[in-house]
Order: C-alpha cells, then structure tokens, then sequence
C-alpha cells in the first residue's frame, strides 16, 4: 500500500475511536439495527453516511461539525432508516 494512503487511513483509524461516542449515538438511535436483515450491510450503509457528513461539513463548511449539527445528522438517520432498510 502506498504509505501516504496508509498514513491517511491509520490517521482515520484514531480519528474514528476518538469520537467512539459518536457512533454509540448512532447506534442508540436506529432502534431497528439488531432486527433488520442485513445489519452488516446497513452498517456500511450508516458508515458511508457518517464518512460523507463529515466530509461535506469539511468542505462546504470548512470545518468540524458541532454536537448539534452531529445530533441533526443522527435524527435524520433514525427518520429515514425505514427507507434504508426497505432498500436492502
């Protein structure tokens, strides 16, 4: 692997078990995670969506998102995770 990537992917890696809490809200907010069918793709689905908010808040907003910008972005999950499941 191309150590820049690696580099980028560990910083990801400490990134990611830094804000832990994080995804503990997100879990503790999609009541239907252990009962749907396919949790390992509905993992990465909310995976890719995490990875995407943060980017496009990086980006459009030049900066981290706040606690409540986190917490809009966990009730728009939980709003939409019928449809989500419905796709899968």
């Amino acid at each position: 692997m191309d150590k820049k990537l690696e580099e980028k992917i560990n910083e990801k890696i400490e990134e990611a078990l830094a804000n832990i809490q994080e995804v503990y809200q997100i879990t503790k907010s999609l009541d239907k995670l252990a009962a749907g069918s396919n949790p390992f793709k509905y993992g990465i689905i909310v995976g890719r969506l995490y990875n995407s908010f943060h980017y496009q808040c990086r980006r459009i907003l030049k900066r981290d998102p706040t606690q409540e910008e986190f917490v809009e972005f966990v009730q728009m999950l939980h709003k939409r995770q019928d449809e989500i499941l419905k796709k899968l």
